[in-house]
């Protein structure tokens, strides 16, 4: 992971999923992936308060090696396939938003990954399933639980069953992405949704939106009744901090907040 400065935002140009995280809480190592991560560096810190804090993980994520797994044992494909999950799940527990971008190719686990993510942008171009039934598998990431969830069990069902593999405006139409462009010439038109999106995100209150992310992500698994409950625990995590005060003030004295994360 790595800052990226305002001016070099849109010069990365790999193919597949990348993912975009609006930093909007100071991350420490604890919140990525315990160590099994892409080896990437990433930083936590933010040197000024007006700096566009993003953090991208530039990875190109079409699905699984199969080469690579072709030559493994039998023994070892389940404790590879556990690691795969377990950086999926850590992103997924993010406390930040998350954006994928899917410019290219994203199959089997590089569809996962972009399903572990809070938004998913696509390009019209891009393709993307769970094709794991082809190769008389399944999916291992979490698709067979996030991908109901994401478009309902029936279509989900579906689309598994038969490996199919969408483009970006069949993906629209199910419901898998949230935005779908035209390519660009520079094949990264969903990277730069992704930024736009990312950039909307970023001035809002820290905590405010961490807690709004673990009110919706635990709200969906419970009925409406704890889901409320759980609404008025994260509520309430806001009304002592010192960025509510500041968003009443600067609402009050007609400017920016500038909110700190406390």
């Amino acid at each position: 992971m790595a800052a990226a400065a305002p001016g070099a935002l849109g010069a990365l140009r790999t193919v597949g999923v990348r993912l975009v995280a609006a930093c909007c809480a100071r991350l420490g190592p604890a919140a990525w992936a315990r160590g099994t991560a892409p080896r990437r560096g990433y930083s936590s810190e933010v040197k000024t308060e007006d700096e566009l804090r993003v953090r991208h993980l530039e990875e190109e994520n079409r699905g699984a090696d199969l080469k690579e797994r072709a030559k493994m044992h039998s023994s070892e494909v389940g404790p590879f396939v556990s690691k795969i999950r377990s950086v999926i799940n850590d992103i997924a527990n993010l406390p930040v938003p998350t954006i994928a971008a899917i410019d290219g190719l994203a199959l089997g686990g590089g569809l996962e990954l972009a399903l572990a993510c809070d938004i998913r942008v696509a390009a019209s171009s891009a393709k993307m399933g769970l094709v794991e039934t082809k190769l008389a598998i399944i999916p291992g990431g979490g698709g067979t639980q996030r991908l109901p969830r994401a478009i309902g069990m029936s279509l989900a069902k579906e689309l598994i069953f038969s490996a199919r593999v969408l483009d970006g405006q069949e993906a629209k139409a199910v419901g898998l992405i949230s935005h779908v462009l035209e390519q660009n010439q520079e094949g990264d038109a969903a990277y730069r949704k992704a930024l736009d999106l990312a950039r909307e995100f970023l001035p809002q209150g820290p905590v405010a939106m961490r807690v709004a992310k673990l009110a919706i992500n635990q709200g969906m698994e419970v009925d409406l009744v704890t889901g409320l409950a759980i609404e008025e625990a994260c509520y309430a995590q806001t009304i002592s901090t010192k960025d509510r005060l500041e968003g009443l003030l600067a609402f009050k004295e007609k400017r920016p907040p500038r909110y700190k994360g406390e």
